[in-house]
């Protein structure tokens, strides 16, 4: 008993005295304090005040004379901002699909144990470590039809083959979609490979056992197994249509006209080559909140998953 009294008694003295930070304990904040203000200052505060801009008639330089909502009407009132929504309507939706789609099929591909697997897996990976920049200029020459593929195909006898998809403001979106189909479907693909390698092998060996056959075993049970990574590669896929730039930058330039226009261009255009930036910031805020469309759900649904577990 009176060794335990002796032994409570520094204890009693440590509880009353406040605890000292060492420099160990100060180590992890000193480290992570530059990070967290160049977030807070670089991203946080340039967004805050990119809206602020965008509720004022700033033109070439910043001006705080607010004009509430006019900005925005006049964005919706602009055609080629009309035309550069319509355009990644069209280039998102089929971006999309096509790269779940073909993501889809060679992960499957993939999963059948087939010889070279690593090989032709960083083989379909390879796009995905170019820029857009690289990938969008590659793209302008195969489909440039003078000297592209166009030419290769008169070349070898098909005198009558045309493909001006680059030069026709009614098709020339679709180029963007070829190549940045050919960059990201690659990066979904490995997404899916990692799912269906992560699908319990107890479940295909009884739908096998019940005598499903392989479609079967996969229309019914691995692919719906996979509803997070479908979730997932939309949200990423949905964010590199929504802040394209450098791909119609380096592919059409916006052009013929502007009938290649993103949003992401729109802005950069009216921002930093017209003296618009009133315009340009409120542009700006628009392709945020189509973000925070996609961000928001994917994040509630995480958190709530995580709730659940």
């Amino acid at each position: 008993m009176k060794t335990n009294a002796i032994n409570s008694e520094p204890n009693k003295a440590q509880a009353g005295r406040p605890a000292r930070l060492t420099l160990a304990d100060w180590m992890p904040k000193i480290v992570m304090a530059p990070t967290v203000i160049v977030t807070l200052v670089c991203m946080y505060g340039y967004m805050i005040w990119t809206a602020v801009l965008s509720m004022t008639n700033s033109r070439m330089l910043p001006s705080y004379d607010f004009v509430g909502l006019s900005q925005y009407e006049r964005l919706f009132n602009n055609d080629r901002w009309i035309v550069a929504l319509t355009n990644l309507g069209v280039f998102g939706g089929l971006f999309i699909l096509i790269c779940l789609l073909l993501g889809v099929i060679l992960a499957i591909f993939l999963d059948q144990k087939i010889r070279a697997e690593g090989a032709i897996r960083t083989i379909y990976l390879y796009p995905m470590a170019i820029s857009f920049i690289v990938t969008g200029t590659a793209w302008k020459w195969l489909l440039n039809p003078t000297n592209g593929f166009e030419k290769l195909m008169i070349d070898m006898g098909f005198t009558d083959f045309t493909f001006d998809w680059l030069v026709n403001p009614d098709k020339v979106v679709y180029c963007l979609v070829i190549a940045a189909v050919w960059q990201a479907s690659g990066f979904v693909m490995a997404l899916f490979l990692a799912g269906l390698r992560g699908v319990d092998g107890d479940l295909i060996k009884a739908a096998q056992l019940d005598g499903a056959n392989t479609f079967t075993t996969y229309r019914r049970i691995i692919l719906p197994s996979l509803k997070p990574v479908f979730f997932s590669a939309m949200v990423i896929l949905s964010h590199i249509a929504i802040k394209s730039f450098d791909l119609v930058a380096a592919l059409t330039n916006g052009g013929p006209g502007y009938s290649s226009d993103l949003p992401a261009n729109f802005m950069y255009a009216h921002t930093f080559t017209r003296s618009q930036i009133g315009l340009g910031s409120a542009s700006a805020m628009v392709m945020l909140g189509c973000v925070l469309a996609i961000l928001v759900p994917y994040l509630y649904s995480e958190l709530r998953g995580e709730r659940h577990e």
